[in-house]
């Protein structure tokens, strides 16, 4: 028989929840993000004082492009400046022209869908798989008209999309795969890199990715045709720049000033550099990641009232950008979501409820004839059919947006073990405590 040797007062505040008084299951800090050391400081440094700090005449944005590229299990890496360009561009280098329609799920950041927007475009929303939170390839077919000229799988999470079926749906109607891998980076289908599987991927580099520069993207491809039409609309200067090995294989008059209409997106020295040295830390930070994901999926399957999102066999690799749980309530007393992720934030447990919305359901789109100009490409129909998104519906996914769905981001699981122990340890304490938050 056991004893306890605290004092009693102890042991009633340490099992009383924070919400209520008592002492929270974490006091200590959870792991910071970006990880910065001494190597990324020298780094930026070194940049900084060879006053080549832009693209033009620079090394270190092409030599990342070749790194990420092979790092990924790709022939080419274009660097860009934010993961919405790189969706951009990526879908410029397809050659869509407007009116043309774009298959992308609708629960994601709004860049995936915008980005189709800003190319005359039309995104098309097809509704996700409510065990993966993926596109759902059953219902891709269904939606598909003369117009549709892509479909944008995105790996919500790191969680890989069902690949072999959105490229046999792909294939079979001559439609473009660009892979939103913006959660993904060092992500596995089939031992794959993410970002390889369809014609190119694209990648967000922002402050909160896995891989990080403040602002930066890049796109992968094996397509040097794709790739080549992607430098000259990432250039407004001219389609010289050297991307990675990409240059010997522009054609000769692609190495001309001013060639398309297009923009200055690239991305600079500085960011080159940085990305360099974080890259070489990817690898370790996203085997933690995976390790500790892995982990806390498999404990909290054995809980009741929530579960992990499935994990197909074609799955090698989750980089966990973001774990996904399904709160399901059950064991809970009909607890809330929000009353739950309220109780874990007082234990000191990082979790939120994730969006909100889906994307279709913000104003941009809602209100698309006054919210874009001239109600351009949605109203009217000027090349395509017009489109009313007051009338796009997709259940699952507004239905895990309004009561079942929590988000662990992924500096949770750059530590150990015993962290994500304290997680299940504060949802057990919660459960037992779960009258007092009714």
């Amino acid at each position: 028989m056991s004893v306890s040797l605290a004092p009693k007062h102890q042991e009633d505040s340490v099992a009383k929840l924070a919400l209520k008084g008592g002492t929270p299951v974490r006091t200590s800090p959870w792991p910071k993000w970006p990880e910065v050391d001494e190597s990324d400081v020298q780094a930026v440094s070194e940049v900084i004082r060879s006053g080549k700090w832009g693209r033009l005449g620079g090394t270190k944005a092409a030599e990342f492009e070749r790194q990420f590229a092979q790092y990924q299990g790709a022939k080419y890496g274009l660097g860009v400046s934010s993961g919405t360009a790189a969706l951009e561009i990526a879908l410029r280098a397809m050659k869509l022209a407007p009116g043309d329609e774009v298959i992308v799920p609708p629960y994601t950041f709004m860049a995936s869908a915008t980005a189709v927007l800003q190319v005359g475009a039309l995104p098309i929303f097809v509704d996700i798989d409510p065990r993966t939170y993926n596109l759902d390839p059953a219902l891709i077919e269904e939606a598909i008209t003369d117009r549709t000229r892509a479909i944008m799988p995105v790996h919500f999470g790191g969680l890989a999309c069902d690949m072999d079926a959105i490229m046999a749906i792909a294939r079979k109607h001559d439609l473009y795969v660009l892979e939103d891998c913006s959660h993904a980076h060092g992500g596995k289908w089939k031992d794959k890199g993410l970002g390889t599987i369809g014609d190119a991927g694209a990648f967000s580099l922002m402050s909160g990715k896995n891989l990080a520069a403040g602002e930066a993207g890049i796109i992968i491809t094996d397509d040097p045709e794709l790739l080549g039409w992607a430098v000259l609309y990432h250039d407004f200067w001219r389609g010289a720049v050297r991307a990675g090995s990409l240059e010997s294989d522009l054609p000769e008059g692609w190495k001309v000033r001013f060639p398309v209409l297009s923009g200055n997106e690239r991305m600079n020295e500085i960011e080159g550099a940085l990305l360099l040295s974080q890259l070489a830390k990817l690898e370790d930070q996203t085997r933690r990641r995976s390790a500790n994901g892995d982990y806390l999926n498999d404990q909290v399957a054995k809980l009741e009232g929530l579960r992990p999102l499935r994990r197909d066999s074609y799955v090698t690799r989750n980089p966990y950008h973001i774990l996904t749980l399904q709160y399901t309530g059950e064991g809970f007393k009909g607890l809330s979501r929000e009353r739950f992720i309220e109780a874990l934030n007082a234990e000191g447990i990082p979790v939120s409820g994730g969006y909100l919305k889906t994307v279709y359901q913000h104003p941009v789109f809602q209100e698309a004839p006054t919210a874009l100009p001239g109600g351009f490409p949605v109203k009217g129909g000027y090349y395509g059919r017009e489109i009313d998104y007051t009338q796009t519906h997709c259940p699952q996914a507004e239905r895990l947006c309004r009561e079942e769905t929590l988000w662990f981001g992924q500096p949770t699981f750059l530590g150990t073990k015993k962290d994500m122990d304290d997680i299940v340890e504060a949802i057990e304490k919660v459960r037992a405590n779960v009258d007092e938050l009714r």
